[in-house]
């Protein structure tokens, strides 16, 4: 019986394993921590680890010992004010410390045990149980990562990979191939020699010589080696790229006048979030900004989080830029095409009819999913209904939530990109 110990080292010095034990043991705390942090924190923090604290009486473990046993008696020196069988009261709670905290309403207190978790852990925290639906279409983009697969034979190789078969194969051919020809005169000889036996039995000149033939030919067989270097046959093994997900993703964001400043910092968080979600998801991604008011522009992600504009607003302009830079740059068998769009829910009312007419024809059923966040404490607006109709249309791949406040990013995130059980 042999024992394998993990003793690598993380970046504090501590073991990995023993520290992913932890991380497994007090899973709930920790999942509890991470969802007030992301309550508390604004998205663009979310790259960074947290502080993490845990109650001292959940650390605790039970401890085996051998009690003390019998009646002891014991003296403390120093003691001016009691005597031998005097009872101790307890002292009264609170206290009169120097401290310039609160006093516990539960008359104990306890430490608690503090640890920081890095980005990485925080954030698959963060995003556990959360994926991309509707993954299904495949597309080697890079040489990054290889697996290795078998492709057939070789003669050359390493000797744990040899093919005993193949190998056992060869040299029997090669065997048969040497020695085919002398075998066929050794029983060419064998049957001369029963013929002179039975008739000729006194020509033994003749026989002595066909024996010494025979024997001759025998020999020279079983100098055929039964092994041959060249007989080693080794299977061949191979490293082939690891295909990987190609997807791309369309952010789509009212910046109108109607928009406030609120709102836009809102819709904002949500496409950062989105964004390091999608960097988490997959090894390759294109990530196409869209902003609009009265006309839709692509723009870069410094312009996207960062410029004002001012304006009416006409929704069917980004959703069309959209579907003529996906007819252009991403066609639609080799790239996985997801959108997310973030607006008030203000538009012209002629407009909302047009956008669920090129979401229904030009868009839905080339994309695998579309999130549509309404960032607004008011009704339902126009656009909300025409929106509805697309979900009847497509209720497996569209999908709308409202956001009042900053709070409700997350969890409408989560509802968006939950994880789908498979039909």
């Amino acid at each position: 019986m042999s024992y394998v110990i993990d003793r690598r080292l993380n970046g504090k010095n501590k073991s990995t394993v023993n520290r992913q034990r932890f991380l497994r043991r007090y899973r709930g705390h920790i999942k509890k921590a991470v969802e007030e942090a992301v309550g508390r924190r604004s998205i663009t923090d979310m790259e960074h680890g947290e502080q993490i604290s845990i109650p001292g009486r959940d650390i605790d473990e039970p401890v085996l010992h051998h009690g003390r046993g019998g009646r002891q008696t014991i003296i403390h020196p120093g003691n001016k004010e009691f005597t031998a069988g005097e009872s101790i009261p307890r002292p009264n709670g609170g206290g009169s410390g120097q401290g310039s905290g609160q006093a516990s309403n539960s008359g104990e207190g306890m430490d608690e045990f503090v640890f920081q978790i890095t980005q990485e852990e925080f954030l698959d925290f963060m995003f556990e149980d959360l994926e991309l639906p509707n993954l299904v279409k495949r597309h080697l983009t890079g040489t990054d990562t290889f697996k290795t697969v078998r492709a057939g034979i070789s003669s050359e190789g390493n000797p744990s990979r040899i093919n005993i078969v193949r190998t056992l194969r060869s040299a029997h051919a090669r065997r048969i191939a040497l020695s085919g020809s002398s075998r066929i005169q050794l029983r060419e000889m064998k049957d001369e020699l029963e013929r002179l036996k039975r008739d000729e039995p006194d020509n033994l000149d003749e026989i002595e010589a066909v024996e010494h033939e025979i024997e001759k030919l025998s020999a020279r067989i079983h100098r055929v080696p039964f092994l041959d270097t060249f007989d080693l046959k080794y299977n061949l093994l191979v490293k082939h790229p690891n295909p990987s997900s190609k997807a791309v993703m369309f952010c789509l964001m009212d910046v109108s006048g109607s928009m406030t400043q609120a709102t836009k910092d809102i819709a904002k968080r949500f496409f950062i979030l989105l964004y390091l979600f999608l960097k988490r998801s997959y090894d390759k991604i294109e990530v196409v900004f869209i902003r609009h008011h009265t006309s839709a522009k692509e723009v870069d992600e410094e312009e996207f989080f960062y410029s004002r504009e001012t304006g009416g607003t006409i929704v069917s302009s980004a959703l069309k830029m959209m579907q003529e830079i996906m007819a252009q740059r991403y066609p639609v068998n080799e790239w996985n095409i997801y959108a997310a769009q973030a607006s008030d829910g203000d538009n012209w009312n002629d407009d909302s009819p047009v956008c669920r007419d090129i979401l229904i024809n030009q868009i839905m059923p080339f994309v695998q999913y579309f999130s549509y966040v309404e960032i607004t404490p008011r009704e339902h607006q126009a656009l909300w209904y025409e929106y509805e109709n697309v979900h009847e249309a497509f209720p497996e791949c569209f999908a709308q939530q409202q956001l009042v406040s900053a709070a409700d990013i997350y969890p409408v995130f989560r509802d968006l990109f939950q994880r789908r059980l498979a039909s």
